[in-house]
């Protein structure tokens, strides 16, 4: 990448600025008047030549302003913007709504997805998280009728599993509630495979419900990703680069299409919680984002459960706010999931 000058490093953060802020192409004379430089507009109109020849910026053929392209965009993240956060009151008011909800995953999965539409003005995207592998919590067996025991499996994170057994021979309650005790004891914060290596330290009885279990806790592996939670799709349509209908295919397919989400998810984010990432015009890996701009983060609890937000819109964004939206409701949904899955 080019060393631009100090000055020219100035004026393409002005014009990315001005222009995100007003939808308009820069000229020099708007960014000498608006923001009171102490240069001639000639001298700024021969530095935004000079980007343009870099090609950090464009103009349209119609207009002698300036408007950033990707690599514009891309410069002014990287290493114009600096580090940004919501003002305090956003940031306390948005940690009140959380802890006035419930302590319960779907209305936190969506609070998440409103408040970070609302704050960024873009359209919200939230996946559920997702258990790295299922965690044996705790195991109650309880005596129904004849024969017939009820297993109710609690993993790590609260998911309650139940089976009915249907025994060769009648157990009393309270020997039920002593096997449930020594599995506990042995099984708790133990994966499947783990599980599965312990069985053999049982009598007959409790390594049968240990296989029902293994064999529970691997079907809950194996299952299908969990809901992703949407908001604001329908606002920011209404932008001015949505106006044609081929500019908004990118965006409702991100937003719609599971499978494309998926392996957008896959490709841009690590496994590492916490760190954002802003992925402008698709980066060229993805047509259909040519007009977009994302700025996604993963959540979570590294080795427990992890899910990815982020928020959708056009290039012309307000990146500074995105980028510190999604990194402060990233972390107050990895406290959710500690208090669930790492107590």
């Amino acid at each position: 990448m080019e060393e631009l000058t100090a000055r020219q490093q100035m004026i393409l953060g002005l014009v990315v600025r001005e222009y995100v802020k007003s939808t308009l192409p820069v000229s020099s004379r708007v960014l000498v008047e608006a923001y009171g430089l102490e240069v001639s507009t000639a001298t700024v109109r021969n530095e935004l030549a000079q980007l343009e020849d870099l090609g950090y910026l464009t103009h349209p053929h119609t207009s002698a302003g300036r408007v950033p392209t990707y690599k514009g965009y891309n410069h002014f993240v990287e290493r114009l913007l600096g580090e940004v956060e919501l003002p305090l009151r956003e940031r306390l008011t948005i940690t009140h709504q959380f802890h006035q909800a419930r302590q319960d995953l779907d209305q936190w999965m969506s609070l998440a997805a409103s408040i970070l539409s609302r704050t960024t003005f873009g359209a919200a995207l939230v996946t559920a998280p997702q258990a790295a592998q299922a965690i044996y919590k705790h195991v109650q067996l309880i005596s129904t009728q004849g024969r017939v025991v009820l297993l109710v499996l609690v993993l790590r994170g609260g998911t309650v599993k139940q089976q009915m057994l249907t025994l060769n021979e009648p157990i009393n309650q309270e020997e039920l509630n002593e096997a449930s005790d020594r599995l506990n004891q042995l099984f708790t914060g133990l994966h499947a495979g783990e599980i599965q290596a312990r069985v053999g330290e049982l009598p007959s009885f409790e390594s049968n419900v240990a296989y029902i279990v293994v064999d529970i806790m691997r079907r809950t592996d194996t299952r299908t990703a969990g809901m992703i939670y949407r908001d604001g799709l329908s606002e920011v349509l209404q932008q001015p680069e949505f106006a044609e209908g081929d500019h908004v295919q990118g965006l409702v397919r991100v937003m719609e299409e599971r499978s494309f989400l998926e392996a957008v998810l896959a490709d841009a984010l690590s496994p590492e919680v916490g760190s954002v990432r802003v992925l402008i015009g698709g980066e060229g890996r993805w047509d259909e984002l040519r007009m977009c701009s994302l700025v996604l983060s993963r959540y979570g609890v590294a080795g427990y459960a992890t899910g990815a937000l982020g928020i959708v819109g056009p290039t012309r964004m307000f990146y500074g706010r995105a980028i510190s939206a999604v990194r402060f409701v990233a972390g107050m949904l990895s406290d959710m999931v500690y208090d669930m899955y790492a107590e």
